[in-house]
């Protein structure tokens, strides 16, 4: 692992901005390097790395995230894998823009591109329609951007684009290649744990997806020969409760909680999975004895949402389609159910164990954690904050479901799955990291709130936000922002710690 003074290094030596870049790249001069002066200010040190939408290229943010606690053979990897893809790209315009003689170049599925060969991605959508002259003119080299769309924007949850122009060769060989590394990883007699975080972070392959999220929440063991034991005796252990609690549902003391968890799952999604019969009784029955066994908090609204994305998930290894959001569960085999149900109880709970006090009376993590958020986005973009204010916009209205939820009403099923990846990969991901995750994820729309001078309208789009076509690019630019400020902000002289 590289040490701290080489991860300096790193950053000094490039030239190129990545996310959460610390020093702004200027012209190579052949002297022993400067060091960085440091920033009194948080917007001081803003305006130095303000670069992380900007830089765009979906590989870049990926050199950023490779930068913190990874030796040099993932970096190398990592920037091998930019050069294939940028290759591919740059392959793949030649070809649109000089067709055959008898074939015509094929439009764009996406109305929003810029017709350039520059594939970067923008802080939102509407940039791509307005832009500014003033701003052209003043710029010697004007940055060229298109939509904040990517192509692959509806990637299934195994990662598989749906158009064939992309280089799937390209990304089959990669994907191929991380998914070997996994392979060698879960093989051994004993699984690293830490190397197994630092090789999810950036997206864990579908294949090795399942028994991956069940060693890093913590419910597998790390030892091969002990993992069939555990599951054995966990999923017994499950079924017991199911024997022992689920009888109650309709006592007096607790009809009102399973009632209240009846109404709420058929309004889950995506609804052509959660409204099949036998996935609804899985949901109630996971549910009603979650909150028999944690009287402290019970059974809240919110707490309905985490199950499906380990569910999903762990459905995914015996079902073949890649939509399994249209999958008929009633295929798949008693047994298997059984053990997907007790699996996805016991990796939810594990889950909860980390943010429990989000859903404990007067839900005092939630509160705390918006509060926390108010704070940062104040320092991160002051312009927002400000206009928010002056809105009269209480982070409450729009960021209480983003906490509750986390983000899962957000964005797509595909993107949550993403998402969790790096999750369980960070410490503390459902709980500090989402924080700024949810500060990265606000500023992203930086552009439209600031257009919107209406109340009524501003939390509208708050609480609306057009997230439908987002893909795995979107979820690793995000991502790559918050970590940026998560590394940011470690470091800030006024970081604001509780």
């Amino acid at each position: 692992m590289a040490s701290d003074g080489a991860r300096k290094q790193f950053w000094k030596r490039s030239n190129s901005k990545v996310p959460g870049s610390l020093l702004k790249a200027t012209p190579k001069v052949p002297t022993t390097p400067v060091k960085a002066k440091r920033v009194s200010t948080f917007q001081e040190f803003e305006s130095n790395t303000s670069d992380a939408w900007d830089a765009g290229e979906d590989d870049d943010e990926l050199l950023a995230m490779a930068a913190e606690s990874l030796n040099t053979e993932v970096v190398m990897e990592t920037a091998n894998r930019v050069l294939r893809n940028h290759s591919q790209r740059q392959e793949r315009h030649k070809l649109q823009e000089a067709p055959g003689p008898e074939q015509k170049p094929k439009p764009l599925a996406e109305p929003h591109l810029v017709p350039s060969g520059d594939l970067r991605l923008v802080k939102s959508v509407s940039e791509s329609h307005t832009s500014c002259p003033a701003e052209s003119a003043s710029d010697s080299v004007p940055l060229q951007r298109s939509q904040s769309l990517p192509h692959s924007a509806t990637v299934a949850l195994g990662g598989t684009s749906d158009s064939s122009t992309l280089g799937s060769s390209v990304l089959s060989e990669r994907e191929a290649f991380r998914l070997d590394k996994f392979k060698q990883l879960l093989a051994g007699p004993n699984t690293d744990l830490e190397e197994l975080r630092k090789l999810s972070w950036s997206g864990i392959p579908k294949p090795v997806r399942p028994i991956t999220w069940k060693l890093l929440s913590g419910y597998l063991p790390a030892n091969v020969d002990r993992r069939p034991a555990t599951l054995q005796r966990k999923q017994k252990e499950y079924f017991a409760f199911i024997e022992h609690y689920y009888d109650s549902r309709n006592d007096e003391a607790h009809q009102d909680t399973y009632r209240q968890i009846h109404i709420d799952i058929p309004r889950m999604s995506p609804e052509a999975l959660i409204l099949q019969p036998k996935v609804t009784e899985i949901f109630e029955r996971i549910l009603f004895i979650w909150a028999i066994r944690h009287p402290a908090s019970g059974y809240v609204q919110g707490i309905n949402d985490l199950v499906t994305p380990f569910f999903v998930v762990f459905i995914c290894e015996y079902i073949e389609q890649e939509d399994v959001d249209a999958a008929d569960v009633s295929r798949v085999p008693a047994d298997v159910l059984r053990n997907v149900e007790a699996d996805t109880y016991w990796c939810m709970s594990k889950l909860l164990d980390g943010i429990q006090d989000n859903y404990t009376f007067a839900q005092p993590g939630i509160q705390m954690k918006v509060k926390m958020l108010e704070e940062l986005v104040s320092r991160i973009d002051e312009q927002v904050h400000r206009h928010l204010e002056q809105h009269e916009v209480r982070y409450l209205q729009f960021a209480f479901r983003w906490m509750n939820n986390l983000l899962m009403r957000e964005v797509p099923l595909r993107c949550t799955v993403r998402l969790w990846d790096t999750y369980q990969s960070e410490p503390e991901g459902f709980s500090r990291f989402h924080l700024y995750v949810c500060a990265a994820f606000l500023v992203r729309w930086r552009k439209e709130i600031l257009e919107e001078r209406d109340f009524q309208e501003l939390l509208l789009f708050l609480q609306n936000l057009p997230t439908a076509q987002w893909g795995d690019e979107d979820i690793s630019l995000l991502l790559a922002e918050a970590y940026r400020l998560k590394f940011a902000f470690a470091d800030a002289p006024n970081h604001y710690k509780k």
